[in-house]
């Protein structure tokens, strides 16, 4: 087997309909995996699936609600159904509000925590037990540059995907036993479907683009690369990684160059 290729793999991704996880979901079938896509509106992955079946691999559309156990269990036990295995997770979905921590309303913050923590935890737990009777697999779960840093008005947010980054290196250190192997990607300002609106304002899209050294802003399918690699037997003496995949935003480009008469 190549060391990127995925034949003979069955992924799951989460938040499969649009954006990272749909590119994502659509790459693997690429590189060879049966792909299980997940979302909670099942209608939203019917796009993806067909993409991953006209390129020759095998596609399954599961509706499931990270936030509700009985749905995790019920999602896992079809895709179980369908493929006898699942080798690689790739905990996607997620949701944000931005609101200031003053005006953050408890229905919001456990909404938040609902899909982006606690969804993440069990679904990861249902299907590591699976993994586990098969001595291998992969967790890829999706942080954000709010995992090590933060932004403005997205408190609840931040404290969620903080956590991501501290349950990957849990994951890894308590799973590897196993020799199934968890690490997350954290992408930077990706331009999706939810935050075109946000990058469309002139302001927002040249500060993004002046502080990201590449120089400009991200899409999904600068994402799939990195999720191949942890996906792919290449990584598989990968784990407990944080991997930024921000065009060197988190290097610190903050500091101004110098005009001509200040030199």
């Amino acid at each position: 087997m190549s060391l990127f290729s995925l034949e003979g793999r069955v992924a799951l991704v989460t938040g499969a309909g649009r954006g990272i996880g749909r590119g994502i979901a659509e790459k693997f079938g690429a590189n060879g995996a049966k792909v299980v896509c997940a979302a909670r509106t099942r209608s939203q992955l019917d796009d993806a699936v067909a993409i991953i079946e006209s390129g020759g691999s095998e596609a399954l559309a599961v509706e499931i609600d990270v936030s509700d156990l009985e749905s995790i269990n019920a999602g896992v036990q079809t895709a179980i159904d369908q493929f006898g295995q699942i080798d690689v997770l790739v905990n996607n979905a997620g949701m944000n509000v931005r609101e200031p921590m003053m005006e953050a309303t408890e229905e919001h913050y456990d909404q938040i925590m609902a899909v982006n923590l606690k969804g993440l935890y069990f679904l990861s737990q249902a299907v590591a037990k699976r993994m586990i009777s098969r001595q291998q697999g992969k967790i890829i779960n999706i942080g954000s540059l709010t995992t090590s840093t933060t932004l403005n008005q997205v408190s609840v947010y931040t404290a969620t995907k903080g956590a991501v980054g501290q349950l990957t290196k849990a994951q890894a250190l308590e799973l590897g036993q196993y020799n199934i192997q968890a690490n997350a990607i954290c992408p930077g300002f990706v331009v999706t479907p939810l935050t075109e609106k946000i990058w469309s304002d002139s302001t927002m899209r040249n500060w993004g683009e002046g502080n990201i050294p590449l120089g400009r802003l991200a899409t999904p399918e600068d994402m799939v690369g990195t999720a191949v690699f942890l996906a792919a037997p290449a990584s598989d003496y990968v784990t407990g990684q944080i991997i930024y995949v921000d065009g060197g935003f988190m290097a610190g480009n903050f500091w101004p160059l110098p005009s001509a008469t200040s030199k």
